[in-house]
C-alpha cells in the first residue's frame, strides 16, 4: 500500500480549509481523505514546539507516512509583506539552538528566505531587524520541531504558510497571544475579559481573524496544489 501524506496544522482554524476542500472524514487519528490517488491525513498538533514534536511522533508511530507537510499561518517579519502572502521557505531555523533545516521543495511557488521557529513571542524591534538582515521572512512555533522528528525518521517534510499578521507592527502582543489555548482553540473566557478591558478591541480581533482565515485558506490551497502537482508529475 502506498504510504500516506500527512498535512499537519497547529490549530483547528488551519485545518478547517483542508477539511472543507478535501471533504475529509474524521477518524481517531485525524481527518482522512484523498488527493487524486494519494491518501492523506490532516491533523492538529496544538501550538508550540513540544506539542508539534509529540504530534509528529504519534503520527509517524501510528501510520506509514512518507511525506509530512506543515500547513498553516505565520507572522511576518517586516511591515511590507501583505496579509495572505504565501511563505515557502528555502530554510527553516530552530530559534532555540540555531540549527538550520532544509525542507523538501514544493512544486508550487518559489522557495525563498527563512522561516524562524520559536516558542517565544518576539516583540523587540531590534530582534526583528536582526532577523530580517539574516533573511528571515516569518515566524512560526512548530515547523523546526516537526522537521527534526521527520529527519530522525527519514521522512521527507515540507512547509507552506500564509501570513496572518505582522510581528513587527504591534498587532499581536502578549495579551493577544494569550487569547489562544495551547490546543489552538480560542480561549473564550480570556477573550471576554480582553473585551471588557478594551471596549474598542473587537475591531482588532476581527481584523486578526480575517487575516488568519485568509492565510490559512491560501496555505491550504497551496498545499493541495503541491501534492496534486507531485502526483501528476
Amino acid at each position: 500500500m502506498t504510504a500516506v501524506i500527512a498535512l499537519l496544522c497547529a490549530m483547528p482554524l488551519e485545518l478547517r480549509p483542508l477539511r472543507q476542500r478535501l471533504r475529509l472524514r474524521k477518524t481517531q487519528l485525524g481527518h482522512v481523505g484523498r488527493i487524486g490517488e494519494r491518501q492523506v491525513i490532516a491533523t492538529v498538533s496544538g501550538v508550540g514546539t513540544e506539542l508539534a514534536r509529540a504530534a509528529t511522533v504519534r503520527l509517524l508511530d501510528a501510520i506509514d507516512i512518507d511525506w509530512v507537510i506543515v500547513v498553516g499561518i505565520a507572522g511576518a517579519i517586516g511591515n511590507q509583506i501583505p496579509i495572505g502572502t504565501l511563505v515557502i521557505p528555502d530554510l527553516v531555523v530552530d530559534g532555540a539552538d540555531g540549527s538550520v533545516l532544509r525542507p523538501t521543495p514544493l512544486r508550487v511557488g518559489a522557495a525563498r528566505g527563512k522561516l524562524w521557529t520559536t516558542d517565544e513571542l518576539i516583540l523587540d524591534p531590534g530582534q526583528h531587524a536582526d532577523l530580517r538582515r539574516d533573511g528571515v521572512l516569518a515566524l512560526d512555533m512548530e515547523t523546526a520541531a516537526v522537521a527534526k522528528v521527520c529527519g530522525d525518521r527519514g521522512v521527507r517534510w515540507s512547509v507552506v504558510r500564509g501570513i496572518s499578521d505582522r510581528a513587527s507592527d504591534g498587532t499581536v502582543d502578549a495579551e493577544i497571544f494569550g487569547l489562544t489555548r495551547a490546543d489552538g482553540r480560542p480561549n473564550v473566557p480570556a477573550v471576554g475579559r480582553y473585551l471588557v478591558r478594551h471596549p474598542g478591541g473587537l475591531a482588532r480581533l476581527l481584523r486578526l481573524g480575517r487575516g488568519s482565515r485568509l492565510a490559512a485558506e491560501r496555505a491550504a490551497d497551496a498545499a493541495i496544489t503541491a501534492v496534486s502537482t507531485s502526483i501528476n508529475s
